[in-house]
């Protein structure tokens, strides 16, 4: 990992662009130079309807980061999320020249780039490829192959999709703003860098990022992604059910969300009541906080029993000894974890981005709605995947196998010493066979 590496990340979201710059410590932790953030007006549950409008939020929230931070921002790393995103699964298999030499980094980076190539519907194209569980001959279940000996390498991989003309707006977008894209990461993949610990992936944990357009979900076990899906409610629609039961500018709906919604109206007291301005020299009105929760709990229950069908969807609800961890914006709802503990059975935790973070200025940059900004950073020092870790390692032979005698050049005192083994060996084999023919009477 280059310490002098400076990576920026973009999140365009639904209710906010935003940008941050970071770079790695002398301690392998996230130091955040420099912030940017502004309104998201040109973006609908996380796609992209005006190009014109995003651009601009892009080129506000960069200026910030860049006056914030002293870098230059030319690159970046975007997340991508919405309702177009589609995951699968498919299993993918080659066949190597050489069944007795050891699997290769090569031949599991083969594996991959194939599945790349799976016929797709029209306008839709291929985001991720992550592999799950290989299969070396009759051997399932290998976690990782390579230093394997086998004729058929197969996989199983999680294929992430999306709709080309979504992706296409977002790079259009982004070119607009005189920058170029490293990478386009899914979001809940990102927010998964930033907010998870690799105890939880190990052991089985669901996260769910709650954010203004979407909400979305990545499950993790022994490590391995095992399913991800992306829920086109989340925030934003919760707002616009307060505005309309109570009557409301959305500006005022969201400011009420914000600081006095209850996502359990058990929770929210009787007799609280709220005095919103009124307009124009008309009367303020008052809003009792108990029927607040329950418009909020209504639309909650909502989204929390879609995300758990995706997680029994996904077979590995068993598996998920950790439960859910909750980040997001949308995630700071009072009452939010109860609700989502008892329609789902599941223990809960919200996740801050604070896991990869070292000393910042920035205490913002600890609230959960910058957990996938965070997350796009990290994307740009190491891979979701430890295996695609070491492989990159390994790639870039930083780690050197010792030497082989027979693959490479041994030292040359090692090939003298060698040399006169041999040759003495040779010589008393030679002597000996002639005292043995003397010996006989031929």
């Amino acid at each position: 990992m280059d310490k002098d590496k400076i990576v920026a990340a973009l999140d365009i979201g639904t209710t906010k662009i935003c940008a941050i710059v970071g770079r790695m410590n002398q301690h392998g932790r996230l130091e955040i130079l420099g912030m940017g953030k502004c309104q998201s007006e040109g973006v609908t549950r996380g796609l992209i309807t005006n190009i014109e409008k995003t651009t601009h939020g892009i080129v506000k929230a960069i200026e910030d980061a860049e006056a914030q931070s002293g870098v230059d921002i030319k690159v970046v790393n975007v997340g991508i999320a919405g309702q177009y995103i589609k995951s699968s699964t498919h299993k993918g298999s080659i066949m190597r020249d050489n069944p007795q030499d050891m699997i290769s980094v090569e031949d599991v980076e083969r594996l991959t780039n194939d599945m790349y190539k799976l016929v797709m519907p029209p306008g839709v194209q291929i985001i991720h490829v992550m592999p799950q569980d290989y299969i070396v001959d009759n051997e399932s279940e290998v976690k990782d192959p390579v230093g394997m000996v086998g004729s058929r390498l197969e996989a199983d991989f999680h294929v992430i999709a999306a709709r080309t003309d979504a992706v296409s707006n977002i790079i259009r977008s982004v070119h607009k703003a005189n920058l170029e894209i490293e990478n386009i990461v899914l979001e809940p993949i990102a927010s998964s860098m930033a907010v998870l610990m690799p105890e939880e992936k190990e052991a089985g944990v669901v996260l769910v990022d709650i954010g203004g357009g979407t909400t979305d979900i990545a499950m993790f076990y022994e490590g391995i992604i095992r399913h991800t899906a992306v829920i086109p409610f989340g925030g934003s629609i919760v707002t616009n059910d307060i505005k309309t039961g109570c009557m409301l500018l959305p500006q005022d709906a969201e400011k009420l969300k914000i600081k006095f919604g209850y996502a359990m109206a058990a929770q929210a007291q009787n007799n609280q009541i709220v005095s919103i301005p009124g307009l124009k020299n008309r009367p303020p009105k008052e809003i009792s906080v108990k029927n607040l929760a329950f418009i909020i709990e209504a639309r909650m229950e909502e989204i929390i029993d879609i995300v758990f069908s995706e997680i029994v969807s996904s077979r590995f609800i068993d598996k998920m000894s950790q439960g859910v961890v909750l980040t997001g914006g949308g995630a700071q709802l009072n009452a939010l974890k109860d609700l989502f503990e008892m329609r789902t059975g599941l223990e809960c935790r919200l996740g801050y981005p604070t896991e990869h973070l070292g000393k910042s200025k920035l205490e913002a940059m600890k609230n959960p709605m910058f957990s996938t900004a965070i997350g796009l950073v990290m994307a740009g020092f190491k891979s979701v995947d430890d295996r695609e870790n070491h492989y990159n390692v390994v790639r870039h032979n930083v780690i050197k196998p010792p030497p082989v005698f027979g693959r490479q050049e041994a030292p040359k005192e090692v090939k003298t010493h060698a040399a006169d083994l041999i040759s003495n060996l040779f010589k008393k084999t030679k002597e000996f066979l002639y005292d043995d023919i003397k010996s006989n009477d031929y």
